[in-house]
């Protein structure tokens, strides 16, 4: 059998897929206007289950920044069993469902649940336009994002980077539009970048496992954590990185792989957090803009480019090593990345 025969070849074609993205994004202005820059909605609601509510996550913080206006990210289940905790009464809400397959029960349940309501209006974005996601919302779709490995990869990275272009364009600020062009051209250079530093981290076994972010990588260190997870099967936790000082350091020693993600603008703050970590015993891994002299007592560092760019529109740099990360622990595990034991590409309830 050839372990990972799907993933590597998606991880390492996602800047294709992005690239794809960006073409049908610029061409979806009646739906950006429609749905992301309407006025209308007092709160944008991403909702997703698994790794598509980590990238709502991403999807959320970014347009609370690029638009200035209300915006959250909830488990697609909050929104059908618990959707007054999670939205108040008396508002008009835009719910948008963030699924691959666009067949994920949560997610169409979520949908289905609000659809006939006054204040709600549902969207979607997808790899599959003729999913039950696409045939009963209006969506985005990144059908080069379309995967044959159960472990989602370019499909996070081509959809998180989608809506963040729609984003761009429904803010009407051509500086954000520019951002977001700039980390298409960036992309093929980190995919191959990431790829080489990945397999020299990876052989080294640890026995825990932290990725730690803040803003609009909160949401990616989380999804970090679950491809680790998903992949080799070895146990990872993630956290926002000032937080991780609060009771959870109390777990590093020489034994742990520690990776943050790091943002230019707490920069200062989360490589105090990691040189802490380094000095309790942590192999101290850092993806960041740019190195310098205050990333040097790291172990490794991986540095995306675009340091120029909003920490928002550089999400998607900092992903391929993560995926790669991934993906060499399970090969050297010996276990096949491309079908994790108890999992399916599409929950069902």
């Amino acid at each position: 059998m050839e372990f990972g025969k799907f993933t590597y070849p998606e991880i390492s074609a996602q800047h294709e897929a992005i690239r794809a993205a960006l073409v049908k994004a610029e061409q979806s202005k009646a739906w950006i206007d429609k749905y992301i820059a309407n006025q209308q909605f007092d709160e944008v609601i991403f909702i997703g289950s698994g790794s598509s509510f980590y990238q709502a996550q991403t999807m959320a913080a970014t347009f609370r920044k690029w638009m200035g206006r209300d915006a959250s990210a909830w488990p697609s289940s909050e929104i059908f069993l618990f959707r007054d905790q999670a939205a108040a009464a008396g508002r008009q809400y835009l719910l948008v469902g963030v699924s691959r397959s666009g067949e994920s029960t949560e997610v169409i349940v979520a949908l289905d649940s609000v659809k006939d309501l006054s204040n709600w209006t549902i969207c979607g974005i997808t790899c599959y336009a003729d999913s039950k996601l696409g045939q009963m919302a209006e969506s985005l779709v990144s059908e080069l994002g379309q995967e044959k490995s159960t472990v989602m990869t370019k499909s996070f990275s081509s959809m998180t980077y989608m809506m963040q272009a729609a984003i761009a364009i429904g803010s009407g600020k051509a500086e954000l539009l520019d951002e977001i062009r700039k980390v298409a051209e960036l992309d093929e250079q980190v995919v191959q970048a990431a790829d080489g530093t990945a397999k020299a981290v990876a052989p080294t076994k640890f026995s825990k496992y932290v990725y730690l972010g803040m803003g609009a990588y909160f949401g990616l260190a989380q999804e970090a954590c679950l491809k680790i997870k998903e992949m080799s099967y070895v146990w990872t936790e993630s956290f926002g990185t000032l937080e991780f000082r609060h009771g959870p350091k109390s777990i590093v020693d020489q034994n742990t792989f520690l990776c943050v993600l790091v943002s230019e603008q707490a920069r200062s703050y989360e490589l105090k957090v990691a040189e802490e970590m380094k000095a309790y015993g942590a192999h101290v891994m850092l993806i960041t803009a740019s190195k310098g002299e205050d990333t040097a007592f790291a172990d490794t560092v991986f540095e995306v480019g675009g340091r120029e760019l909003s920490d928002e529109a550089r999400s998607v740099l900092y992903l391929p090593v993560l995926q790669y990360l991934g993906y060499y622990t399970a090969l050297n595990l010996g276990v096949d990345p491309d079908s994790p034991r108890n999992l399916t590409q599409v929950v069902k309830l």
